[in-house]
């Protein structure tokens, strides 16, 4: 099969000969016709079930290495800041490569670009779990070339969403894709952690998802469908030309509902990627701490904080997800401003509650325990809500390289850097080689998340101010008459303003 798209890629394993079915949103097929996606309803269900298990396993996979955190610092004898680069040159690469992935997702057949990059993430995967003692920069360097699974998976999987489904069962489906955001991630602190605890050794808990993605690939090959842009939507891809990529960046960045948005969503990276590498380590600091707990001095060290922590980020991520498109769906029937209103209350209510567990933590377990619960909950409100508005304020041909762009501003302001930073501003804190300093330097560097929550709200705020007017823009959207056209010059085509050759 070519790498180019072509107008109805087949997948073998359903057939679609006898499926009339249509999608029930504007652009589906009556019976007997096929449906304008060109994907019918029953597969494109199955497509979405296909992209929400590769979206868990990403992230169950990112956040592994998390839930064994104290184990490799002990095995390699690394302090803070060189457990933060973990996270970061892992967040690194798939920045930067998200825009080349987004660019081939907006012109090339976008399933065949999702199995590339997943099975060489899958591989990667399984090389980094041997890796030998006083080798950390090898474990560096696989974790960093991870980053090209996930730029390949998430610049395109929801764009694929929304060339399935519009309106509200699109905001539905994608709720759905994003759940697995904080499952996979529960999943990945809890399987690695158990992992860890069986077998007696951290490695074996990188050897779990590399069998996994090879079965997602197969997944992808013979189930999903390849749909047609932007067709559902009643504007056909031959509609809307595609420009330069230089015209997609210009015309992103004079959408300030994208801008702003991205920015808001670039304080959860910032909080989240905090949390995600620093909590479990940060509770059974806690512990050793109030006693509860004794040191790491060798073998395994007492990973049950990283089982705790990720079972809550299951429930929480479900009820986060779940409470913040329930509440947008209710809102919309008062006020079209609802999805970015919704984001703002998310992380302002998350702020306070985040602040106070982590002041808490030297005081009472429980009560950190549930104040990361409510923090949890009201940061995952944002997920698949941020998804809907990327989606709904730029049109269809640009969503790739809008997605690309938008993990790029993300990960390099928010998670990217915060693990990383976190931990320098806790060595540099540390008084003394204490358990006391230990614990109250990481304490000190987490509360810069409470301050960023703050900021994001503040973002989304603001995009509740232009969200109504960028998104009858994308909606009517046609291509301005200065624009250019291809004109054909001796032989070779050649782009031209269209008013330079009107009559």
């Amino acid at each position: 099969m070519s790498l180019a798209e072509s107008s109805s890629p087949s997948a073998p394993f359903f057939s679609d000969d006898n499926e009339t079915e249509g999608s029930g949103e504007p652009g589906s097929a009556l019976a007997g016709e096929e449906p304008a996606s060109g994907v019918t309803n029953r597969r494109a269900y199955f497509t979405v079930t296909v992209l929400c298990y590769v979206n868990l396993l990403n992230y169950m996979d990112r956040f592994t290495v998390a839930g064994v955190l104290p184990d490799i610092e002990h095995f390699f004898g690394i302090d803070d800041g060189k457990s933060g680069l973990l996270q970061t040159v892992f967040i690194c690469s798939y920045m930067f490569l998200a825009p080349v992935f987004g660019y081939l997702g907006d012109r090339y057949n976008r399933k065949l670009i999702m199995c590339g990059g997943i099975s060489f993430w899958a591989l990667v995967t399984l090389a980094s779990s041997y890796t030998p003692k006083g080798y950390f920069w090898a474990l560096l360097l696989t974790r960093g070339l991870v980053g090209v699974g996930e730029a390949s998976y998430s610049t395109i999987a929801p764009t694929i969403i929304a060339d399935l489904f519009v309106n509200e069962k699109r905001t539905k489906m994608l709720s759905i894709f994003y759940f697995a955001i904080p499952v996979g991630s529960g999943l990945g602190y809890i399987v690695g952690s158990r992992v860890d605890s069986v077998a007696q050794d951290w490695h074996w808990a990188l050897r779990v998802t590399p069998g996994l993605g090879l079965l997602a690939v197969l997944l992808l090959l013979f189930v999903v469908k390849e749909p047609r842009r932007g067709a559902i939507e009643a504007r056909p891809e031959h509609s809307l030309h595609r420009t330069s990529w230089a015209a997609d960046i210009q015309a992103l960045s004079k959408n300030p509902s994208f801008i702003l948005s991205t920015l808001g969503f670039t304080a959860v990276a910032f909080v989240t990627g905090s949390l995600a590498l620093w909590a479990p380590a940060f509770l059974f600091r806690a512990a050793v701490f109030t006693g509860e707990k004794k040191p790491c001095f060798s073998g395994t060290c007492d990973n049950s904080d990283s089982l705790y922590f990720g079972i809550i980020t299951c429930v929480t991520g479900v009820l986060g997800v779940a409470s913040g498109v329930a509440i947008s769906t209710w809102l919309r029937t008062r006020t079209p401003r609802a999805d970015p209103l919704v984001c703002a209350a998310g992380l302002l209510l998350a702020a306070p509650f985040l602040y106070l567990a982590i002041v808490f933590a030297q005081a009472s377990t429980i009560a950190t325990y549930v104040f990361i619960f409510f923090g949890e909950t009201f940061l995952s409100m944002n997920w698949a809500i941020v998804a809907d508005i990327l989606l709904y304020v730029v049109v269809p041909t640009r969503r790739s390289t809008a997605e690309a762009f938008q993990i790029v501003i993300s990960h390099l302001l928010g998670d990217a850097g915060s693990p990383y930073l976190i931990g320098v501003v806790s060595d540099h804190l540390r008084q003394a080689d204490s358990y006391l300093w230990q614990f109250r330097s990481l304490q000190l560097s987490l509360l810069l998340c409470a301050f960023v929550g703050v900021v994001g709200g503040a973002f989304f705020l603001a995009t509740a101010l232009f969200i109504e007017r960028d998104r009858k823009l994308a909606q009517s959207y046609t291509h301005s008459g200065d624009e250019p056209i291809v004109v054909p010059k001796r032989g070779r085509s050649t782009k031209v303003p269209v008013s330079s050759v009107l009559i």
